[in-house]
């Protein structure tokens, strides 16, 4: 195993510092228990929204803290679910009155911690939670699908709605259509390494690829040779439509998402080769999103998100965004002054 790290007991803390410093702009982080909130203080009647989970799928989702998308993130260690202790702490520095959006992605630690806060808090709260994996009913740590990149577009959509007013039962209600609306599923040409194993989490042959893994690396649908981009692109594809069922000339957000160790070149690469099946399908990309968004550590690997559109959720992708991942239609924002 080769990483930048001091210590696997410190990497975590390490990490959060540097990513606080970094975007001390933007992002304010809490130590014992940790989580990060937004700078500026929830305002008055707006719904909070929180997330969180194993850490190591970075920006997702402290990352995505910010005007336009979450209020607060709670990180676990490296692939390791989060603990009620967080969300609590998160959820009592950024609640303003009109209640907290948990996101949760389905994985059992995940859901098992966020339910444990949910019934500790005092006040009104809900949740939305993501399966938009096709690849597996079950895997090593879920029961039913796994939550995994369209995660992030349900981010970006509920936060435009709740930094817009929208109500609790609105922003949930939201929440659940983006994710209902929404299919993944990726694949890895190489494993990952949580620093305090210090050995990967699977063996892979240099020539192969796991078909529709997991963001942990957990089995996916198979293990086969690599195939040509081309070919692993319509797969993908294939599997999504056949779960997603697009129709023809139907609006799309096309989500090419790295998995930590794969090059943008690659990624536009597959980008095009995803354009090319779907336009011979006459589904409209209307929307799209290219880059490292829901991560596994340093694997080599991809994932595509597709995303059926209606004139709601364009207006809700589309609204302003200012976080450290992802930023656009912020036409008022400086940069910050120049670090003490």
């Amino acid at each position: 195993m080769k990483k930048f790290m001091n210590t696997a007991d410190d990497f975590l803390k390490e990490s959060l510092q540097g990513f606080g410093a970094a975007h001390k702009d933007i992002v304010n982080c809490y130590y014992d228990p940790n989580f990060i909130t937004r700078t500026s203080p929830t305002k008055d009647g707006k719904v909070a929204l929180i997330s969180g989970g194993g850490s190591g799928h970075e920006p997702m989702h402290g990352g995505l803290v910010g005007h336009g998308m979450l209020d607060a993130a709670c990180p676990g260690y490296v692939f390791s679910s989060p603990t009620p202790d967080q969300m609590l702490a998160a959820a009592e520095k950024v609640d303003s009155g009109a209640g907290v959006l948990f996101i949760v992605k389905n994985y059992s630690g995940d859901v098992m911690n966020f339910e444990m806060a949910a019934e500790m808090m005092s006040g009104p709260n809900a949740s939305v939670l993501t399966n938009d994996d096709v690849a597996v009913e079950d895997s090593s740590f879920t029961t039913g699908r796994r939550g995994v990149a369209a995660t992030v577009v349900v981010e970006k959509m509920v936060g435009s709605l709740a930094e817009a007013g929208g109500s609790l039962e609105q922003c949930k209600k939201l929440g659940d259509k983006v994710n209902k609306n929404s299919g993944s599923m990726g694949v890895a040409l190489t494993s990952c390494s949580v620093p305090a194993a210090g050995k990967p989490n699977f063996e892979i042959g240099d020539d192969e690829m796991e078909f529709g893994v997991g963001i942990h690396g957990e089995p996916g649908r198979r293990r086969d040779k690599i195939k040509s981009a081309q070919e692993i692109t319509s797969e993908l594809l294939e599997a999504i439509n056949e779960d997603l069922k697009p129709e023809k000339n139907e609006e799309i957000l096309l989500f090419v998402n790295g998995m930590g160790g794969t090059p943008l070149t690659e990624l536009y690469l597959i980008f095009d080769n995803a354009k090319n099946v779907l336009d011979k399908k006459n589904i409209k990309i209307s929307r799209s999103l290219v880059g490292n968004y829901c991560t596994s550590l340093e694997m080599q690997g991809a994932s595509i998100t597709l995303t059926k559109l209606d004139e709601e959720l364009v207006k809700h992708w589309d609204s302003s965004v200012l976080t450290a991942a992802m930023r656009w239609g912020c036409l008022l924002y400086t940069s910050p002054s120049p670090r003490d």
